[in-house]
């Protein structure tokens, strides 16, 4: 919610919750954890979402310099539209919210970098 990823859109007094979201702390900050397996399994899979540990390997062994990339920087850059949002509702035992951005391990829903255009 610091981020502004997150926006607030109800309570759950009215809800039966049978598929829990976990926040769990990290570093002394609040990490959500949830199971989405139920709403990968109605995705089509890329048939090759990223590039293969070989390929790569070969692509940096020809490099002159190589350089690191913060992933923190690279989580949360794509946007989800009005539809997804209500796939990726976030219920927890304080309210209803839904995320402005796709959460890591959606199918179909590789970080911007991590694909070969």
């Amino acid at each position: 919610m610091d981020l502004g990823v997150l926006t607030k859109v109800g309570n759950n007094e009215q809800l039966d919750i049978d598929k829990p979201v976990i926040i769990a702390l990290h570093n002394g900050q609040s990490r959500i954890i949830g199971d989405i397996r139920a709403l990968n399994t109605y995705t089509i899979p890329d048939r090759y979402p990223i590039t293969r540990v070989h390929e790569t390997l070969t692509q940096l062994s020809q490099a002159n310099f190589i350089t690191a990339m913060d992933a923190l920087k690279i989580f949360h850059k794509t946007f989800s539209t009005e539809n997804d949002k209500k796939l990726l509702r976030i219920i927890v035992h304080y309210g209803i919210y839904d995320s402005s951005r796709m959460p890591y391990g959606i199918r179909k829903c590789t970080l911007p970098l991590s694909k070969n255009d």
